[in-house]
């Protein structure tokens, strides 16, 4: 039995996850890292404490196996910006995370200048601090690191396989790339007009290659022992894309995770930009083969239960959030709009602010608890809407995963929302599945696409309320709280 490890560094923990030849999962380990947040709108996290969560997390899983590793894939949060020495292998600052919002007006200034066409057009992107390239100019200036021939940069996953190979390997995929701000996804390689605009020199930036095929082999000194095939890698949201066997056009996927991003397959043809939305590559495979997708990107899903737990003490535990709420038949008309770093897919507004309106006496911990729970899925309709305005065509359906998809009040009101079936996947790491299907294409342990289909199962599915009619009316009411949260913090 062939066994391929996948590393999900996501942006709260690390998880390393085994899995078997029929896609079976064979165990895990989890270990959360920091968060720190050093002003308000900052976020940063610590590389070397990220790469410690991989050592450790996978010196759990490995310890358990019986068989040998066949390949290593990794999956990652994406645009978060890591920027290290090559002769030390050390990190020179603290890794910038994808929720940081401290360019907010670099990026208000460069639209300002008429640069936004050739951003859509160029990247697939909008000019939103969301993005790895603003952050890395200010790592550059305001944030006292001068570039020299010793200085790398990547995203999280060409940080853990600079790690992993000893520091023989500076390398990304596409799907990460295309997440920089700094790549032409037409073209499929950096953007000279985009690193020359935000002074960023080519020296630094990781090669980039197929999201499935052999970047390169681990060093005795990692846990899983020297000469593992470290053997694709995909940004978080297309390894779960790819996880749930998304592969025909058309096809549809949610994570609920820390964000929450839908994205849909649309070929393999790079459309021109949507409003409000996001062109990305989904992945690219070692027979040449790209695909793309539209993305929608939620900043606040599952953050907004850790400020439940950890910021109000409204809960302990992550998973008394379903309970509590179960206790409430509706909000009483209470709307959380969780826009603690912005707003994201189709609003675009980094100074929107959380807001609660529609408190009364009445309001109590389960309603407060239900509308957290109740925003997740006014989000994922708000960016559904989007794509289904610009492909002219109703979502017709929707595969889930994350954490927050264990809870089926989610999700029968999220197909109520949707006015469409919402289908739960039977194994809920489909981030790390994906990651591992990847690397295992590329090693042999699957031959095809159609291997990773037949692996693929559902939980369950929830069919939408026959009368919309309450649904469209709490959706307009959601609308008009996302106004009052928006423009909040000029």
């Amino acid at each position: 039995m062939a066994v391929v490890l996948a590393i999900d560094a996501g942006t709260t923990g690390v998880r390393t996850f085994a899995v078997s030849d029929t896609g079976t999962p064979l165990g895990s380990a989890y270990r959360e890292f920091t968060q720190h947040f050093p002003q308000p709108g900052w976020v940063e996290h610590d590389a070397a404490e990220i790469w410690q969560a991989v050592e450790a997390t996978m010196a759990d899983v490995v310890g358990t196996l019986d068989q040998p590793v066949a390949a290593i894939g990794i999956t990652n949060q994406r645009e978060t910006v890591v920027v290290w020495d090559r002769r030390t292998s050390e990190p020179l600052g603290p890794a910038i995370v994808w929720q940081d919002r401290r360019t907010a007006d670099r990026c208000e200034a460069l639209e300002a200048e008429g640069h936004l066409p050739v951003v859509r057009t160029t990247t697939g992107l909008v000019l939103d601090p969301y993005f790895s390239g603003t952050k890395l100019e200010w790592l550059f200036t305001a944030g006292g690191i001068t570039p020299d021939a010793n200085t790398a940069f990547g995203t999280i996953d060409s940080w853990l396989v600079w790690k992993l190979t000893g520091g023989a390997v500076h390398a990304t995929d596409a799907t990460n790339a295309s997440r920089t701000l700094l790549y032409d996804i037409g073209a499929l390689e950096w953007s000279a007009a985009m690193t020359d605009l935000l002074s960023v020199p080519s020296s630094i930036l990781p090669e980039v290659r197929s999201s499935s095929g052999r970047f390169g082999e681990t060093t005795s000194a990692i846990p899983c022992g020297a000469g593992i095939p470290i053997s694709g890698i995909a940004g978080d949201q297309q390894a779960a894309l790819f996880g749930q066997a998304c592969f025909a056009p058309g096809q549809a996927k949610n994570t609920y995770g820390t964000g929450s991003f839908l994205l849909m397959n649309v070929g393999d043809t790079c459309p021109e930009p949507v409003d409000g939305l996001l062109t990305t590559v989904a992945w690219t495979l070692a027979d040449g083969r790209t695909d793309y997708a539209l993305e929608g990107a939620i900043f606040v899903t599952g953050a907004a239960i850790q400020w439940l737990r950890d910021g109000l003490g409204i809960i302990a535990e992550a998973a008394e959030i379903g309970p509590l709420a179960a206790q409430c038949e509706d909000t009483g008309g209470v709307y959380v709009v969780p826009a603690f770093t912005g707003l994201g897919s189709p609003w675009w507004d980094p100074y929107a602010r959380g807001t609660i309106v529609g408190l009364t006496r009445g309001s109590g911990r389960p309603e407060i608890a239900r509308a957290v729970i109740e925003s997740m899925a006014y989000q994922t309709r708000d960016v559904a809407a989007a794509m289904s305005a610009a492909s002219g065509k109703p979502l017709a359906g929707l595969n889930v995963d994350g954490g927050a998809s264990v809870m089926d009040l989610l999700l029968q009101f999220q197909a109520d929302q949707l006015k469409a079936p919402v289908t739960r996947a039977a194994v809920q790491e489909t981030t790390a599945m994906g990651a591992a299907y990847l690397a295992g294409l590329a090693e042999g342990v699957w031959s095809s696409l159609d291997d990773v289909t037949a692996n693929w199962a559902a939980d369950a599915t929830f069919h939408p309320a026959d009368d919309p009619t309450a649904a469209d009316a709490a959706y307009a009411q959601w609308l008009e709280a996302v106004e009052r949260s928006r423009n909040w913090d000029r």
